[in-house]
């Protein structure tokens, strides 16, 4: 966090910067983690967003994702090759493309799923479980909008 001096500073006063700040410092370590997975950080996002869900749109997988929609359109091809992803086209709009997780992609993720919950719960035990919890709820009703 921030030294005391730098606490007047614009950074540590914006939300969107705090947000952004406290994400780099969260993700970092677990993204080393993703790498030695042999998953990018976008390969990761992608695939996580699908766990637990059905087959999503790109748009929506892309926002899921934190991805813009040309650099999805790139790394979903790879996805499909290695098996982890199928895409397919509803009968009833040929124009969108929708996105599942295979088994083999669940398999991949899952245990890295399981290991962002436990870096998850090392960096919010610091905040004692009701802060915890509370932040959790925040940050949902801010994305909710």
């Amino acid at each position: 966090m921030a030294k005391d001096t730098d606490q007047d500073r614009f950074v540590y006063r914006y939300l969107a910067s705090l947000l952004s700040l406290a994400s780099n410092h969260v993700s970092a370590d677990f993204h080393d983690e993703v790498r030695k997975a042999g998953l990018t950080v976008t390969e990761w996002r992608v695939l996580s967003s699908l766990m637990e869900g059905g087959a999503e749109p790109v748009g929506k997988l892309a926002r899921l994702a934190i991805t813009k929609q040309p650099t999805l359109s790139k790394v979903l091809p790879r996805l499909a090759c290695q098996g982890l992803i199928t895409l397919g086209t509803p009968r009833t709009d040929r124009r969108r493309t929708l996105v599942r997780i295979t088994p083999k992609g669940s398999r991949l993720v899952g245990g890295l799923c399981d290991s962002a919950m436990v870096h998850q719960r090392r960096v919010l035990a610091k905040l004692g479980p009701d802060h915890a919890d509370r932040l959790v709820s925040l940050l949902r009703v801010i994305i909710a909008g």
